[in-house]
């Protein structure tokens, strides 16, 4: 028996979302964060620094190593497209922007996926809105439409998506590949051939990232769900027997190839060695990560209650659950939980047909006054930075950032700005107007969101890059070597290896007392243990170089006597 739908939508409220309007929106949020800043410590320039050793042939391909040290996390495909990205890349294009074009890819198909899975989700017959006596309730395809935009910008919304969804980790491929299951699961019943591929895709990309765990649970859900629902007629996709079929087998070719190359490996921690101060942590994390999708993710389970069984919030619900629970157990519930986020988006939009005008005020005005003043603040640091006035930001820049030196780039004020014009003119927009469409409620925060990281990349990006990168203090160390050889590395982490190779131009080696190398590079936390390791009467320290925003995290730089 079929439950009665909470959504009431009139034809009126279903209209477009500008296309073009989207287009560039999607696109400022894409590539604000991708393009002119250096690889971040610690995971961003970590993974470079593996793809750049593949890209050289100092590693091999089933192997990944950075001076003989493994990755901190078993994946293979995000180190294999950065990789591939550096050697086929032209001359003139430097090595860490050529690694960020495949990452650009997988973000793009982590929006696009996600806007695709809500129309299919959105499509389905349990989906629809109420129909009304006399007609003029939403047509099937502009009502999915409709949905998707707000999908769409649910997702760019989420607070957690801007940093991570900008790196070249294999944080990022998992999402894309998520993404791109979970719309292969959404598709199915109404195609076949893409939907297959998205599938078999997805859920073998998940495994070679490092997530086939994860793989799997998808998988298994979404065989159940994909079996036990019942067919919509208007549907010419996979049938109940060839959709499970097809599941498994893309399941099976994901655990074989994860199998097969070592892959499975078990990180997660029991819940029940957390303490209460973990739980509070996990707890504001999960509130500022999902950040809004979540509350409108609650709000969808609580009036489509009587629909939980199907697909269109049962789908997203599964794995959003797989995703929150495996961001329980993980060492990093950061890059775990970012997962979660293309189904709390899909869940989010599906709110949008329930609000109340008053519950959709509430979202504009809080999201209005948030954003403003974030945007305010932006703006008062640079123009503190830029001019002396007021004096308080700077100092306290001076402060954290020692040695740095304000300047100014115009292409970056210009998009800036034009970027803080759109945003005047969005508000205008919102509040001028009582538009119908289902998709106004996340405009403003979609909005806000790419204008508050867009206004960080372009106007605080020279002090984060200061603050961010190796280049700085791993120039400085270089300066200090006066001649040519190999330089042996003592205690270094991982994102410091690849900073010195990359930055520093250097031929870094494992550290041995039969070394030929003159020079020597080691942690400054590791100083006394030096003389002990390498003999005392055979090296001479030459510099002591901090990290400008971290005192604690030094490089010693030693020279053969």
């Amino acid at each position: 028996m079929n439950q009665p739908t909470p959504a009431i939508v009139a034809q009126s409220a279903v209209r477009r979302l500008p296309r073009l309007a989207l287009l560039l929106f999607c696109a400022a949020y894409v590539l604000s964060g991708f393009i002119g800043r250096d690889p971040w410590k610690n995971a961003d320039i970590m993974a470079f620094g593996y793809m750049l050793e593949l890209a050289r042939g100092h590693a091999p391909w089933l192997h990944p190593q950075l001076l003989g040290l493994p990755p901190e996390f078993e994946a293979l495909l995000p180190y294999w497209l950065g990789a591939w990205a550096i050697q086929l890349a032209p001359s003139w294009l430097s090595a860490d922007v050529a690694a960020r074009l495949p990452f650009i890819a997988l973000l793009v198909l982590s929006l696009l996926a996600t806007w695709y899975g809500v129309y299919y989700l959105a499509r389905t017959p349990a989906a629809q809105p109420v129909p009304f006596a006399f007609g003029g309730e939403a047509r099937p395809t502009d009502y999915a439409r409709a949905m998707a935009d707000g999908g769409l910008l649910a997702l760019i919304a989420c607070l957690g998506l801007m940093q991570l969804s900008h790196e070249t980790t294999p944080a990022l491929a998992q999402l894309g590949f998520t993404a791109l299951t979970f719309y292969g699961f959404a598709a199915l019943p109404y195609r076949i051939a893409v939907p297959v591929l998205s599938l078999a895709t997805g859920l073998v990309g998940l495994g070679l990232s490092g997530a086939p765990a994860m793989a799997a649970l998808f998988a298994a859900g979404g065989t159940l769900l994909h079996f036990a629902e019942t067919p919509d007629q208007d549907a010419h996709g996979a049938n109940r027997w060839q959709g499970a079929a097809v599941i498994v087998l893309a399941a099976l070719a994901a655990a074989a190839a994860a199998a097969s190359l070592g892959m499975w490996e078990w990180r997660l921690q029991p819940p029940g060695q957390f303490t209460l101060h973990q739980w509070t942590g996990f707890a504001k994390l999960l509130a500022w990560f999902t950040w809004p999708a979540w509350p409108l993710a609650v709000w969808t389970v609580w009036r489509w209650r009587r629909q939980l069984g199907h697909r269109h919030v049962a789908l997203p619900l599964w794995f959003a659950l797989v995703g929150v629970l495996s961001a329980v157990l993980s060492p990093n519930p950061d890059r775990a939980l970012l997962l979660a986020l293309p189904a709390l988006a899909t869940l989010a939009a599906f709110a949008l047909p329930t609000f109340e005008r008053s519950v959709s005020a509430l979202i504009d005005w809080f999201t209005l006054l948030f954003f403003s003043t974030s945007a305010l603040v932006i703006w008062v640091i640079w123009i503190s930075l830029q001019t002396g006035v007021p004096a308080k930001p700077a100092q306290n820049v001076a402060r954290l950032a020692p040695g740095f030196q304000p300047s100014f780039g115009l292409l970056s004020f210009l998009l800036a700005v034009a970027a803080t014009g759109a945003w005047l003119g969005l508000v205008r927009w919102r509040t001028k107007r009582n538009p119908q469409a289902m998709w106004k409620s996340l405009v403003l925060p979609a909005g806000g969101t790419a204008l508050a990281w867009l206004l960080v990349m372009t106007l605080w990006l020279p002090v984060l890059n200061y603050a961010r990168s190796y280049s700085a203090p791993v120039l400085r160390l270089a300066a200090h070597v006066d001649g040519p050889g190999c330089v042996q590395a003592f205690g270094l982490t991982r994102p410091q290896i690849a900073a010195l190779m990359y930055h520093g131009h250097m031929d870094l080696r494992a550290a041995s007392t039969d070394s030929p190398c003159p020079w020597l590079v080691a942690a400054g936390d590791l100083e006394a243990s030096v003389p002990t390791a390498f003999g005392k009467h055979h090296w001479t320290l030459v510099a002591r170089i901090p990290r400008p925003t971290d005192a604690r995290e030094t490089i010693l730089l030693y020279k053969k006597k």
